[in-house]
């Protein structure tokens, strides 16, 4: 018998507003009001913090404390320098990909609002054949359709503005998601959806759970770093998404073997806790989740690693959303990946008992 669709109408709806919504790091709150907006029939409380981090919070005067986490920051670009005849230079804001800017429409943030502009780059009939330079960072500009220095500057842009890519959500073949975000929005949205399978299913946790949508993952995990120390949790569940390795020019002997439609990736890394990591594993194999495994070498590189280490140690554990095409504007993962991570995620925490250690030593 097939498993009753988590996604509704309404949490598509909301996924769709918060994925075409910009939310830079740095820049995320707009985003984080939609998603509390959200959220908020669903917990009893929030916390937020100095730089934008969002913590919807069931039962909070609980002691013991579990953390479920997705990160809500988007990687984009700065202005960096703007030249006397009105092209702009960039430089990024997380692991912008160069190769993909030429030709892509582009929105410049301003305090008077978006200013459009295109990537351009010089036509094929220009470029000597064999000798073609490849996008890089130095040789990658925006044009505003301004001819000199002063007319950019009077639309409003100027150095440090934070740029963005227009592109917004669609659904390719009915079951795959496609959008510029999704890393990790898609996160955000499905830890939300936790909280609404506990509210609407009348489950009483013994714990108190805080649903956090941390800011600033994609330039060194620092929101997370910070908002751990002001929750102090005993355990943490961390989503984000991880490579489809299905596709062309991916080696699957460093990358792995991942794909899209395959189930949740479970990490092992020296940051997973292993007998957290266990109990999600007997959690998929009991309620028949299908689920995919991950070697990390050194660190998880997702907020995991922030959480884990925080605080003395934190029991943590990542399960991962498999994507295609990340850090390009058609990032892909398919709807049945969506709902069963948020049916692993929802599992485990019926799972977890108030004062478990997970210690190896109990």
């Amino acid at each position: 018998m097939a498993q009753k669709k988590i996604i509704t109408k309404k949490s598509l709806d909301f996924f769709e507003k918060y994925l075409n919504n910009a939310a830079p790091t740095g820049y995320e709150w707009e985003g984080q009001k939609l998603w509390m907006e959200y959220l908020k029939p669903y917990v009893d409380t929030f916390i937020t913090d100095t730089y934008g981090t969002a913590v919807g919070v069931i039962n909070p005067e609980a002691e013991y404390k579990v953390v479920i986490e997705g990160h809500s920051d988007e990687i984009s670009w700065y202005v960096n320098y703007i030249t006397d005849n009105g092209l702009i230079y960039v430089i990024r804001n997380g692991g912008s990909d160069h190769q993909i800017a030429p030709s892509k429409w582009v929105n410049i943030h301003t305090k008077n609002g978006i200013v459009k502009g295109v990537f351009g780059w010089p036509a094929i009939h220009t470029r000597k054949s064999g000798k073609e330079e490849p996008p890089k960072l130095d040789n990658i500009f925006i044009d505003v359709g301004a001819k000199d220095k002063k007319g950019v500057e009077e639309m409003g842009v100027h150095v440090g503005c934070v740029i963005t890519y227009p592109d917004e959500f669609h659904v390719l073949n009915k079951d795959k998601f496609v959008c510029r975000a999704i890393d990790n929005r898609v996160g955000g949205f499905m830890v939300a959806e936790v909280a609404r399978l506990l509210k609407e299913n009348k489950k009483k946790l013994p714990f108190g759970l805080y649903i956090t949508n941390s800011v600033q993952e994609e330039i060194g995990l620092r929101g997370a770093q910070m908002i751990a120390e002001k929750i102090q949790p005993n355990v943490a569940i961390v989503t984000d998404v991880c490579h489809d390795t299905t596709t062309p020019m991916i080696e699957k002997k460093v990358q792995g073997d991942t794909e899209i439609g395959a189930g949740p990736v479970i990490s092992y890394a020296p940051a997973v806790q292993n007998k957290l990591r266990e109990r999600i594993i007997e959690t998929a194999e009991k309620k028949k989740i299908p689920f995919q495994r991950m070697a990390a070498s050194r660190s998880t590189g997702t907020d995991t690693d922030a959480f884990a280490y925080s605080n003395s140690g934190v029991a943590s554990a990542l399960i991962s959303l498999p994507l295609r095409y990340m850090h390009t504007t058609v990032e892909t993962v398919h709807r049945d990946d969506v709902e069963n991570v948020i049916r692993l995620i929802y599992e485990t925490l019926l799972t977890v008992k108030s004062g478990e250690t997970f210690s190896y030593f109990d």
